[in-house]
């Protein structure tokens, strides 16, 4: 039996969903998300709680009544709160800046890294001195925020000899001790 499936969600105030022809919208204060389900699963919403019901205990309909129970939740804590990453950029002369939705990276390439990012996303980056510059990224779509991390990250992935890279704040990094003294 699925547990993540049969617990229900409750939705916050000021937070709508709507189920029509298997496809769940969730509207609130930080935006509108929705998700296409299987027809064969059952969403109800009823006294701001939300459950995901499955027809039988097939296989593929244990494994897809978790799944869209929780795809459903973070849509629906997207839109109430909204996700937040900080990610942090280890390594000297290591620089990030943004303009809109245009990230800027130096990353000790021979030339600057522009990316763009969704308008969903929100980025902000900050260097204080003697501190990693830091890029925050925010959004209400909880896996549009994790794939744009995952490209940045790709771009300089934090090595286990130095740490340099970019890394998520609070991330600890498996370091390696490198070349030792030969023992005799």
């Amino acid at each position: 039996m699925s547990r993540i499936g049969k617990a229900p969600i409750e939705i916050p105030a000021g937070v709508t969903v709507t189920v029509k022809d298997s496809v769940v919208t969730v509207k609130g204060p930080k935006g509108e998300l929705s998700q296409a389900i299987n027809p064969d699963l059952n969403v109800t919403v009823e006294d701001g709680r939300l459950t995901v019901t499955r027809p039988s205990d097939d296989r593929e309909h244990r494994a897809q009544h978790g799944l869209y129970r929780a795809l459903i939740h973070n849509m629906v804590v997207g839109v109430s709160t909204g996700y937040k990453k900080e990610m942090e950029l280890v390594g000297v002369g290591y620089r990030a800046t943004s303009t809109g939705q245009v990230l800027e990276l130096s990353l000790g390439y021979s030339h600057a890294i522009y990316i763009k990012l969704p308008p969903e996303v929100k980025v902000e980056a900050k260097t204080e001195r003697n501190k990693n510059p830091l890029i925050i990224l925010e959004s209400d779509d909880k896996q549009l925020l994790g794939q744009v991390c995952a490209k940045i990250r790709s771009l300089r992935k934090p090595e286990p000899y130095k740490g340099k890279g970019i890394k998520f704040v609070g991330e600890v990094i498996r370091r390696k001790s490198g070349k030792s003294a030969s023992a005799k």
